[in-house]
């Protein structure tokens, strides 16, 4: 049988890309069947749920992440370091921004990556919906370097404190947007200040903290279900975070958001956590079939709706299930598409058939820190799910990146990198200080 030696690229290595560029490169690449390329614009991967944690300080994406390159070299796929910018789909061609250095000076030329099979696995950014003041004054969470540079502004702010004469003056953070990433972070910002007199600074204690999570809607986690957040919001309650609800942010300024209502919410750190998007670039290629959110519209395939040779995979991709619904935005839902997508190229290489998507969902969980999670799983028998929360609902939460990590380690690496994880412990810092 004559076997066809296409090359398949994946742009974007988040939780879909990277665990396809994996399956991918030991499937066919390792036997030469096809040539496996992963871009990215960043040089390492860290999980997308995990990014508040790297916010806080609580995880070290340094030594917590995937290297693109090493994983690569020892997965059987090629890495390419590069912003994709354009793409030519009647010549297979795809557009990579000029590579810059730190001193902005040019690394390497615009480039162009030819392809057979396409897969955007771009995932999504945080959507502020216009609204001024917002991009100059708030802090976002969508990438390792946006997590980082909002570490920093909080270390300053928590040495800052610690060494001021007028420890009476509390820290003021607001965050908008009452879904999973504005709950967690507000109960992980609790915990660090916990840990902080662990490294001298008792002068920055919770009681200095104030954080107001605000959320337009009627309640916070709209997207599940009114039992998950009326205990995550007793949960925050109980911690001191003040929320919000029913209340929109029409700007922000330098110190402070404004209402719609005409209220002021003070903030010496503001986060923008409400909604979410596929990137404009998306929409500016004028190729797709979009939602109002630049989803690309795609078939029971996981094609492009325009052309059966792109697919997608992950928050970028708009899936239309039977009941007219859009498969949600999540981490469970860009592995299951992985998934699909890796059986459907295999299955074109091997000339197969191929096989329809069908989202699973199998709950969602919501970790409030060391303190507690709240959740609902699905029943494997019946459709029906079970209420879960404090030390089991947590356990299942980690066991989510567990997982995470075994589609890309496979099963071994992850318990070692799990038991250097706990020796690690022993003379690691709890938390990132620099």
């Amino acid at each position: 049988m004559s076997i066809k030696r296409p090359t398949i690229v994946i742009v974007g290595g988040g939780a879909g890309g990277l665990a396809l560029a994996t399956q991918l490169g030991h499937k066919l690449g390792k036997k030469q069947y096809a040539d496996i390329i992963l871009i990215d614009k960043n040089r390492n991967h860290i999980w997308k749920p995990l990014l508040h944690e790297v916010a806080t300080g609580s995880l070290d994406a340094d030594l917590d992440g995937v290297v693109y390159s090493a994983h690569a070299a020892k997965h059987h796929f090629r890495f390419i370091l590069g912003e994709f910018i354009a793409l030519d789909a009647h010549q297979h061609t795809l557009t990579l921004k000029p590579l810059l250095g730190d001193n902005q000076q040019q690394i390497l030329p615009e480039r162009h990556v030819q392809y057979d099979k396409l897969v955007l696995a771009v995932g999504s950014v945080s959507n502020d919906f216009n609204t001024p003041g917002v991009k100059e004054h708030c802090f976002f969470l969508d990438s390792h370097a946006q997590a980082e540079n909002f570490q920093h502004a909080l270390l300053d702010n928590f040495t800052r404190i610690h060494q001021s004469n007028h420890t009476s003056q509390p820290l003021n953070i607001a965050i908008v947007g009452g879904g999973a990433t504005g709950v967690e972070l507000s109960a992980e910002l609790y915990h660090v200040t916990q840990l902080l007199k662990m490294y001298g600074m008792n002068n920055m204690t919770a009681n200095q903290l104030q954080i107001s999570l605000v959320e337009a809607g009627p309640r916070i986690l709209p997207a599940l279900s009114e039992r998950i957040a009326s205990a995550a919001k007793r949960e925050l309650l109980k911690l001191g975070v003040t929320v919000l609800e029913n209340t929109q942010v029409a700007s922000a300024s330098k110190s402070a958001f404004t209402t719609v209502q005409q209220t002021t919410i003070p903030a010496d750190i503001k986060v923008w956590a409400a909604g979410v998007k596929a990137p404009d670039f998306i929409r500016d290629l004028n190729i797709f079939e979009l939602t109002r959110n630049n989803q690309i519209q795609v078939n029971s395939y996981l094609q492009s709706t325009v052309d059966n040779q792109i697919y997608v995979i992950g928050d970028c991709c708009a899936f239309t299930q039977a009941d007219g619904s859009i498969v949600p935005p999540r981490a469970q839902s860009a592995h299951q598409m992985a998934q699909c997508v890796q059986h459907n190229l295999i299955a074109t290489v091997f000339d197969r058939p191929l096989k329809q998507f069908t989202y699973q969902d199998h709950g969602s969980l919501v970790n409030l820190s060391q303190f507690t999670a709240v959740g609902n799983l699905m029943g494997s028998l019946t459709k029906n799910s079970f209420f879960i929360e404090g030390k089991i609902a947590r356990l299942m939460y980690v066991s989510l990146y567990r997982m995470h990590q075994r589609a890309i380690h496979g099963s071994l690496r992850t318990f070692i990198l799990w038991l250097s994880e706990k020796m690690l412990k022993i003379v690691r810092p709890k938390m990132k200080l620099h």
